[in-house]
Parts: structure tokens; sequence; C-alpha cells
């Protein structure tokens, strides 16, 4: 983080509830005071849609990124981590060196300290819902891909999106990144230069979408894109902001068009092996709720059972990710994959 940004964080002060002010508006999707610090600057800043702000310096090739926090309503590391970074940037605002569209997912889960209302968000970014069609989080998606098309419609060719979540389950790798195979090979060796940088553990290439926001930017906007898990869910206000260090410095730095940062260490990449679907409610994993993420199967042991079929280890050895027994049937309830480097 630059030393503007620092002294931003540390000038602030509880609001309402005990939330620092930044934080406290952008949870609430309130962009009233930051976009105006933008307009002051001399940017062409918009409200898209509910918790969606677009700031643009036309006339000027740059470079269009995106970031979303709050996909899911627990999940409030990132959005503090964002709050702060975007208050310091707005006084700073000359500073921005991007086009940005900053997005506050699932603004109702937020409020409501929850996951979600109906359904999990990042499974919406699909063309056929099915009976998610009627969930809240639809609509929700809905407001988001609009706003997403007309971002990059206008972009240039270096286009990003940085989804940051964190995960609910332990993991043997604390921070590791998601990223759609299909992201142009120069696109995606720049973006892995920069989870190096944001001393993002391990990596996945991941071949096919599972309806994440992500991966819908990647797929139907050429974004280089990427969901990035950044430790555990959190309570908003309580969350330990030095674990987060390394990401807010890399993003405050591409926000800001600086000189990126030595790697302190090179990711390991996993590909996936292959995907656990849940097709009916009689799916029971073979492992308890305490399994971490990138827990280690030998091959052929015992994945999960749904019914007659039974998953197993295919390779020598498969780590699991994402592990969640409880998703609607019809859902990916975890990701198998192997180490390529």
């Amino acid at each position: 983080m630059t030393q503007e940004a620092t002294q931003a964080v540390s000038r602030v002060v509880p609001g309402a509830g005990g939330l620092p002010p930044a934080v406290q508006a952008l949870a609430q999707a309130d962009f009233s005071g930051v976009a105006q610090l933008f307009v002051n600057a001399g940017f062409t800043v918009a409200l898209p849609a509910p918790g969606m702000l677009q700031v643009v310096k036309p006339g000027e090739a740059r470079a269009s990124v995106a970031v979303s926090v709050g996909v899911h309503g627990d999940e409030t590391g990132p959005i503090e981590v964002l709050a702060h970074l975007l208050d310091a940037l707005s006084r700073d605002a000359s500073k921005l060196a991007v086009d940005l569209l900053v997005c506050v997912g699932n603004v109702d889960a937020i409020r409501a300290g929850k996951r979600f209302i109906d359904a999990d968000l990042n499974r919406m970014f699909r063309p056929v819902r099915g009976s998610l069609a009627q969930a809240a989080e639809s609509a929700r998606a809905d407001e988001m891909i609009v706003a997403t098309k007309a971002f990059f419609a206008a972009a240039g060719p270096v286009r990003w999106h940085l989804d940051l979540h964190t995960a609910i389950r332990p993991s043997v790798y604390p921070t590791f990144a998601i990223v759609p195979d299909l992201v142009a090979d120069d696109a995606k060796a720049q973006l892995i230069d920069w989870l190096g940088q944001a001393a993002i553990g391990a990596i996945i290439m991941n071949p096919q979408s599972a309806g994440t926001y992500s991966y819908y930017s990647a797929e139907h906007f050429g974004a280089a894109a990427s969901t990035v898990e950044l430790g555990r869910v959190g309570t908003l206000g309580q969350n330990d902001l030095s674990l987060f260090d390394d990401v807010s410095r890399a993003l405050d730095g591409l926000l800001r068009g600086l000189p990126g940062q030595p790697v302190k260490a090179q990711p390991h990449v996993f590909k996936v092996a292959q995907e656990i679907i849940k097709h009916s409610d009689e799916f029971r994993m073979a492992f308890d709720r305490s399994t971490q993420n990138f827990t280690s199967l030998p091959q052929h042991a015992v994945i999960a059972s749904d019914g007659d079929h039974v998953y197993t280890v295919q390779h020598a050895e498969e780590l699991v990710v994402f592990p969640n027994p409880d998703v609607r049937v019809g859902l990916r309830a975890g990701l198998m994959v192997v180490r390529t480097s």
C-alpha cells in the first residue's frame, strides 16, 4: 500500500455501529462520498446499478479494471480492504491510473450478515438458471451483468476483473486463486505475475465455468479474471487487516499504475482433475467439515457418493478444494485438482 493509503487507513474513526466510515459506506453500497471526489478530479463517474461505481477518464487509453467484493455477504475482509483503498485513492484521485468498476455484490446479504438471501449469487452467471431463476440473487446477477458488459464494451484491450472472496473452510494455502483457462496467454501471464506479487499461494487453472462472476467476465468480455480467496470468512469490522497487507499493496499498485513489486514466492499452480457435482439429495462426502481446502487424497480414495455413483480419485494424488455437500442439487460440490508446477 502507498504511504498515502496507509495514512488514510490510520485516520479512519469508527462510525455508527463501530465501523470506520469508509467501511460502513462501502458495505451499504453508498458511493456518494468517493464519487464526488473523483468527479472533482475530472473523471466521468456513473452509478450504473446499486452497489456499482464506474470511474473513467474519457479520451485516454487506459487499462480497465473491475474489482468486486461481497458476492457472498459473509466474506467481509475484502470489503474492508477495498473500502480503505478506495477511500484513500479518492482523496488522491488524480493518481487513479485505470478505468475502474467497483462492484459490491450481494448488498442485501451483507446487510443481513448472511452468505446469501435465497441462493448463491456466484452460481448465477450462467445462461440457464433452472430452479435458481426465481431467487433474489438472480435479479442481482442480471444487474451486475448489464453494468459489467457496459463497462467492458468501451474498454481497450487491457481488461482485468479481480473478484475478491474469503473461504468457508481453512486451507493448506491460506490464499489462493481460480483463473479461467480460457484467458489469453499473455494476459494470463500478467495476471499470474500480479497474483504472485499479492502473495497468493496457489492458483487453480479452471477449464469450465460453475456460473461464477469472474469466469463470466473472462468468457464474455475477454477479461483477465480471477476469483481470489483471501483467508477465512469473518465479521465485518473484526477482520485482522494485517493479513491482507500483500494483496492491499498489490491492488493499490495496480490501480495507481505503479511498478510491480518483487514476487515473494511463485504460486503453486494446479489444474482441475474433476468436478464433483451433486446430482441428488443422497449425495454424501467421504470426509467431515474439518477437511481443509487442498487436502491430499491418494488414488482410488472415495471422494463422495451420490446414490449408485461413487466419485473416486483418478490420479496418483488429487487435492480437494471447496468441498460443500450442502449445495443445491445440480451444482458443484467440490473440485479435485492436481499440481502442475
